[in-house]
Formats: structure tokens, sequence, C-alpha cells
């Protein structure tokens, strides 16, 4: 098992990045956050994840061990191939993936393209207990937290003369795409879409 590479950065893309070690040209596939991870610089270091299948051998690199740890994960779940799982991370930060996870929020899962309302259950299933237990994520918190957020942003938006169900659609879509939003910012953000 190839656990990481080290070498000279020879070439960079948003999907892969060729590294030359000792002579040898690794190409790595990559997610976009790991795209924008990699600094520009000669010497560079990945960790990988190496997949061998009877027709095809694939090397995806990764940024930090938590964007690998989280790709294992996803792959691990019944429909959810590498292809899949590099997307779900070129589309969400790990942090975002975890916490779509450990909330149930099909919604956030199903916005990566590719994934269908089953896979995204599927992944819930698969995952949840797990993340909640490797990363101490709490489910209780999460909901709680933005639960509290969503109201008090409702609330507000009322006072300002819209009703709960011209915003209510807005104001959910804003904190799935950026969890740890704060009251202020869901309130500038929904009044810039309404």
């Amino acid at each position: 098992m190839i656990t990481h590479i080290k070498g000279k950065l020879i070439e960079k893309n948003p999907t892969y990045a060729i590294i030359d070690c000792n002579g040898v040209g690794y190409f790595l596939n990559i997610s976009l956050n790991t795209f924008a991870a990699i600094p520009d610089v000669e010497n560079l270091m990945l960790y990988t994840h190496f997949i061998v299948r009877e027709d095809t051998q694939t090397l995806y690199g990764f940024a930090n061990k938590l964007e690998r740890e989280i790709f294992r994960l996803l792959i691990s779940v019944s429909g959810v191939g590498p292809s899949t799982a590099r997307v779900m991370l070129s589309s969400m930060t790990t942090e975002q993936i975890q916490q779509a996870i450990a909330s149930s929020d099909t919604a956030a899962i199903q916005s990566v393209k590719g994934i269908g309302a089953k896979t995204a259950q599927r992944v819930i299933i698969d995952l949840k207990d797990k993340i909640i237990k490797t990363y101490n994520l709490s489910e209780e918190s999460l909901a709680t937290n933005h639960n509290t957020i969503k109201d008090e942003a409702l609330s507000a938006l009322e006072v300002l003369g819209y009703t709960k169900r011209q915003v209510d659609k807005l104001v959910q879509k804003i904190i799935q795409e950026s969890p740890n939003i704060s009251l202020e910012e869901l309130i500038k953000k929904a009044l810039k879409n309404l």
C-alpha cells in the first residue's frame, strides 16, 4: 500500500497532480479542495490511496489525512465509487461532509452531482455512527445550533416584512451551504437573495 508520495511537483491541474519521485512520475487524481491546498512549491507531499482493479490501477492524492479518511469512508458505502467520492470532496469541504452526515442532511449530500436520494440516505445510514464517534461530533449540538440560528433568522426576516413561507427554504439552503455561518451573515445573505 502506498501511503504518501513526496517529491517534486511537475504539474498541477484541478483534477490531477503529477509528482516526480526519484525519476518516476506519479499521476495522482485529486479533489478541488486538494488542488486549492497544494502550494506552488517544488517539493511536495501528498497522502495517497491506491486502488487496484483488474482493468486499472488508480492513485488518489490528498492534501491531508482527514480528507483521505473521509474518502475511504465514502468509498466503503455501497454505490459510492472513487469518482463519486472525489466529486463529493470537490463539492464540499471535509467539515461540511462530516456535518451533513452527522446531522442527517440528505439535501446537502444530494446537492453533489451524481448522488441521488437513495445513495445520500445510504451514505448517512452507513457512516453516521462512524462520523459521530470518530470526529466527536454531537448530533444534538449540530441540529440545535442550526435550528436556533434558523429560527432567529426567520424571526428577524418576519419583522422586516417577509412571510415565513417566503424565506424558510432560502434560509435552510444558506445554512446547508455554510453550516458555520453567523446569524448576521445569514440574514444579510437571505436579504441579498430575496
